[in-house]
């Protein structure tokens, strides 16, 4: 499972050897380690970021996550991240569809107090391996939250529910141009507007379908190769785990490129089986 991982050192040098754990681990195929970063609270409270690794799009969910740490919780230096509500609001959005909520960089930021340091990573497991105890072991404190992506349902609920829209406001103008309903025949050129708005959401909606389909595909693709990277020098106990791990990421592709497809067509008026 695609996870984001936070560990919190007394001190950049603990947080080094955390960083160290992390590749070590990927070397040994307990975990494949796609992003990572390093970053310290100085004692005028700002987070620097001291290391950064991960080919976008791959590490965008990371680079989310270390935004939202530097941006939110580093004190004023990094205060213009949410400076406005529009951009606040759209950071929200965005965190939400990659599994990070307030909670966890609340939680994280009681923990980073000055002079402490801490490891971004994000990672994939497919069995229970000894990242989190290792990492313990050597001073860090760990949280972890699976990354989610719900832009697939969305999407496709907001195609649905403006399919529906748009046929009740077609059918209310029908009657009204037909004289069968005198209240909507007062209100023609509103409902011609909002038969209008309902049919371009519906076509943004189409296009941004789209776009998450494109991006899925190359991070999908990204993905895999660095998972067959990391396969041709592990042992063979460890090349079965990240063959597993390549398996799901293509199932994972599958399933949410279907959801995404049926958003587009529906959205383009057209009727697609709901399985």
């Amino acid at each position: 499972m695609n996870e984001l991982l936070v560990a919190v050192f007394d001190s950049e040098d603990a947080a080094v050897k955390g960083m160290h754990t992390l590749s070590d681990l990927h070397q040994e195929g307990d975990i494949s380690l796609y992003a990572s970063a390093l970053i310290v609270k100085g004692r005028d409270g700002n987070i620097s970021v001291k290391q950064q690794s991960g080919e976008r799009p791959l590490g965008f969910a990371l680079g989310l996550l270390t935004g939202g740490i530097v941006g939110l919780l580093g004190g004023p230096a990094g205060s213009a991240v949410g400076a406005s509500l529009g951009g606040y609001i759209g950071l929200l959005a965005d965190w939400a569809r990659t599994g990070i909520d307030l909670k966890f960089l609340d939680d994280v930021g009681k923990t980073l107090s000055i002079g402490k340091a801490a490891v971004l990573a994000e990672i994939e497991e497919s069995w229970a391996s000894l990242l989190e105890p290792r990492l313990r072991e050597e001073g860090g404190i760990v949280f972890r939250r699976f990354r989610t992506d719900v832009v697939e349902d969305q999407l496709l609920q907001e195609s649905k529910a403006l399919q529906h829209q748009l046929e009740v406001l077609i059918n209310n103008l029908d009657k009204a141009n037909n004289g069968l309903d005198r209240e909507n025949a007062a209100n023609r050129e509103a409902l011609q507007k909002s038969i209008r708005d309902a049919r371009q959401q519906l076509e943004t909606i189409g296009e941004q379908a789209n776009a998450a389909i494109d991006l899925k595909k190359t991070e999908t693709d990204l993905k895999v190769k660095a998972l067959l990277r990391q396969a041709e020098t592990a042992a063979e106990d460890a090349k079965t785990r990240i063959q597993k791990r390549v398996a799901d990421t293509e199932a994972d592709f599958e399933m949410r490129q279907k959801k995404l497809t049926q958003a587009r067509e529906l959205a383009k008026g057209l009727t697609l089986p709901a399985n």
